[in-house]
């Protein structure tokens, strides 16, 4: 199904909308580029990337769903008790956004456990799948699984902290976006994520990552990854739809996220998610 509970909407527009980002002329975003700049040479601005992480964040599951006064407030959730790996996702991911060859917004990994060991491994960020693993990882195997990756859409994202022009933005409904008008592609973005989530596109020579494919959902359809999942291991919908799948699982309170340490408070939420994923 494509679209979101049969219900097209229209995302409502806010301060962090595509449509409010400030002119590239603006004064103010020249002033904030210039101080950022003299800040780096004085070794300030590190300091503050490093206070995104520090202790006394405030973690999504405890104070609870954003209030945020936006009709929507959207979530992922990947079940990994569902993926198995075959890559339609990201097969679909790169048709839907043109993303470059061997770049990649979303991706899956494979892990191995051993007595020895975790193997991981991600080839071609799994867009043909996975082979078979080889004889002798096999036969000493204590399990194996697969982990779709991407954007987690942070409720903190330190991505927009380092930003010195503001292209990267976070919106009320919860998306984090880049705005490639803005962009700089100087990569402060790609360094701050903790999620290995964002590359310099080689096309367009800006940043880029999974948008959640924004400019569907603001139709009312579904990322083009979650369309494709014959498993339904990929799930997104509206926290503030009480009958969405998304809302339920939220509710159910037993998600995981990925490094919770980082306190970057995901909004991408992972049921069944092994200690051994990094």
């Amino acid at each position: 199904m494509n679209e979101i509970d049969n219900k097209p909407f229209q995302l409502e527009q806010s301060s962090g909308s595509l449509l409010d980002l400030p002119a590239a002329g603006n004064d103010s975003h020249r002033d904030s580029r210039r101080e950022f700049l003299r800040n780096l040479l004085t070794g300030t601005a590190t300091a503050t990337v490093l206070m995104v992480f520090g202790p006394g964040a405030t973690s999504f599951a405890s104070r609870g769903r954003p209030n945020t006064g936006a009709k929507h407030q959207f979530a992922y959730v990947i079940n990994i008790n569902n993926c198995i790996g075959c890559g339609n996702c990201v097969r679909a991911c790169k048709r839907e956004n043109s993303v470059p060859t061997a770049q990649f917004r979303t991706w899956v990994e494979r892990y191995v456990t051993t007595d020895k060991g975790v193997y991981v491994e991600s080839p071609g960020g799994a867009l043909k799948g996975f082979e078979a693993v080889n004889a002798g990882i096999r036969a000493a195997a204590k399990r194996s699984f697969t982990v779709p990756k991407m954007c987690n859409h942070c409720e903190d994202p330190p991505c927009v902290q380092v930003c010195p022009v503001g292209a990267t933005f976070k919106t009320e409904e919860g998306f984090v976006l880049v705005d490639h008008g803005h962009c700089l592609g100087c990569a402060y973005c790609v360094q701050a994520c903790p999620y290995g989530a964002r590359f310099i596109n080689k096309d367009i020579h800006k940043s880029d990552k999974c948008s959640w494919c924004y400019h569907r959902v603001k139709k009312g359809k579904l990322p083009a990854c979650v369309t494709v999942c014959p498993n339904k291991a990929r799930l997104f919908g509206d926290l503030k739809d009480p009958e969405s799948e998304v809302t339920q699982i939220f509710n159910e309170d037993t998600w995981m996220v990925l490094k919770p340490e980082m306190h970057t408070d995901p909004t991408c939420f992972y049921i069944g998610l092994p200690r051994e994923v990094v």
